[in-house]
């Protein structure tokens, strides 16, 4: 530590020898610095600012049916974006400024300044913007921020208006292209359903599904021919049994021994009985299909045995009261006719479910044949109804995204969702904001001492000289045997003084020059600005 102050010491004894040339260069530098900061030409700064209000209320009531883009980042973008070099260059036709800029050099250097010196600055608050340029002509830097908020307000008009027009041809043209694909797709899938035309069904089953159906159709077909043949054969068997009670009312046989056959009821236990095995074989005795079953089957032949009673009963009158005409004479005569026109009917309705399961049995053979191909066309027809899916949806997509484009742009003509306000019209300041010389003086004098400690140093390093013994010996390395003092006269000593008392009055009397040159001007500045 010690070391570093004894060299700082010296360096300062060596600048010390070139007080005055410091002092000079110091005296210099200011004059100097004070003729460039009177110099510099005033600065006037013209400015503007404008709210762009994105908040409309046709907003939210829109939502869903018109597509609306993120206004504010737009509008962030284009402020962003506003001084490219097409918009300086109208800019400059708007101004007025390429008057003056003869040259194509001339030109090129105003669009360079005016891209590095227009300032478009967000305010802090919500979509608020200020605009602002420097000039040293008042009525230019006026009219600059002028055409700049002109071109700000339709840049961002036309932006919008654009990409509306964009979106609308760009959609015409695909929804064109949508169209003609539709319209093959829906060709391939009306030859296809053409060509394959009795493999398609009504209700919209697939192969598997019509032999299902046909098998299902067939054996509720035998299964009513079946009943059919046993109730046609009761009705026989009744017959029969009729003609011999009649025959044996005549010779006297007892009531007992007349047959009476109950075909209907006869068909539907066997039905049942048939349905109780089949229920067997799946469920135990305590299902609950099963005890009902049982319990239908009681009932039903409870019935028979009341029906088989009342019909011995009416057989028993009848032969009671045919006792004296021939056989087949009276009432008997009378059943007997009834009997055959119940077995006619039987015999026709058993000979239509026959045809009905031959045509069931038809059609059943002719689904298996066609599920051979089944998979196939099943496959075929899949994958047209997916691609004219695909088509249909990308094309209904299409139609509404334009029905909503053309909207979107007749609500930004009609209803102007972004609402440009010019909060502050453009106005110069009426006082120049540059330079503000109250600050480049003080800055003009720390140059000028600068400068003078600057040359100081340099001489006492161009130059140097040993300020004390120590120095001497550090630098050569050799030993010191004496020192020999200067001794000063008076006169001498005197002129010394006055040295110095000159030195400091030149130094005091620049920093006192700069601060009655800085209190002139502020009060100058305060008295007429």
């Amino acid at each position: 530590m010690e070391e570093l102050i004894r060299q700082a010491q010296s360096i300062l004894r060596g600048m010390w020898r070139y007080r005055w040339q410091a002092l000079l260069t110091s005296w210099v530098v200011a004059i100097v610095g004070v003729v460039v900061v009177f110099k510099i030409p005033d600065q006037y700064e013209a400015s503007a600012r404008i709210y762009v209000d994105t908040q409309s209320i046709l907003k939210p009531l829109m939502a869903g049916l018109t597509v609306q883009p993120n206004i504010e980042q737009q509008i962030s973008m284009l402020s962003r974006t506003l001084i490219s070099r097409p918009n300086v260059e109208k800019l400059i036709r708007m101004a007025d400024l390429d008057l003056k800029a003869a040259s194509k050099l001339e030109q090129e250097a105003l669009v360079e300044r005016l891209t590095k010196e227009i300032q478009i600055r967000n305010t802090g608050r919500d979509n608020l913007y200020s605009l602002a340029y420097k000039d040293s002509d008042q009525e230019k830097a006026k009219r600059v921020i002028q055409s700049l908020v002109s071109i700000f307000v339709e840049s961002s008009l036309g932006a919008s208006r654009k990409d509306t027009d964009s979106a609308k041809t760009f959609l015409n043209e695909q929804i064109r292209q949508y169209e003609a694909k539709l319209e093959e797709a829906e060709a391939r899938l009306k030859e296809f359903k053409i060509r394959n035309i009795e493999m398609q069904g009504a209700d919209g089953k697939d192969a598997m599904g019509r032999v299902a159906d046909a098998a299902k159709m067939l054996e509720q077909a035998k299964l009513e021919l079946r009943e059919a043949e046993n109730a046609r054969d009761m009705a026989k068997a009744q017959i029969a049994a009729t003609l011999q009670a009649a025959q044996a009312a005549t010779s006297g046989e007892a009531e007992t021994a007349l047959p009476i056959m109950t075909p209907e009821i006869d068909a539907r236990i066997d039905i049942q009985r048939r349905n109780l095995d089949s229920l067997l074989q799946r469920y135990t005795e305590q299902h609950p299909d099963v005890i009902a079953t049982r319990r239908l089957l009681r009932d039903l032949e409870e019935q028979k045995k009341r029906e088989v009673a009342e019909l011995r009963k009416a057989a028993a009158a009848a032969a009671a009261a045919g006792a004296s005409a021939t056989a087949l004479g009276g009432g008997a005569g009378m059943m007997a006719q009834e009997m055959n026109r119940m077995l006619a009917a039987a015999e026709l309705q058993v000979a239509s479910l026959r045809a009905r399961v031959q045509e069931y049995t038809n059609r059943h053979a002719a689904a298996r044949e066609a599920l051979k191909i089944a998979p196939q066309v099943e496959a075929e027809a899949a994958q047209l109804n997916r691609d004219y899916a695909i088509v249909k949806k990308n094309y209904e997509d299409l139609v509404a995204r334009r029905a909503s484009a053309m909207m979107s742009g007749e609500l930004d003509v009609a209803s102007g969702v972004v609402d440009f306000r010019l909060i502050d019209p453009p106005r110069v300041s009426p006082k120049p904001v540059w330079p503000n010389r109250l600050l480049l003086l003080p800055l003009a004098l720390v140059a000028a001492v600068i400068a003078g400690l600057a040359v100081a140093f340099l001489a006492s390093q161009l130059r140097p000289v040993f300020a004390d013994a120590q120095d001497l010996r550090l630098k050569t390395g050799l030993p010191l045997l004496g020192v020999v003092s200067m001794a000063l006269a008076e006169d001498e000593r005197r002129a010394e003084r006055r040295n110095l008392i000159q030195f400091y009055g030149a130094s005091v009397g620049l920093i006192g020059v700069f601060i009655v040159g800085l209190v002139a001007m502020a009060f100058i500045s305060r008295t007429f600005g």
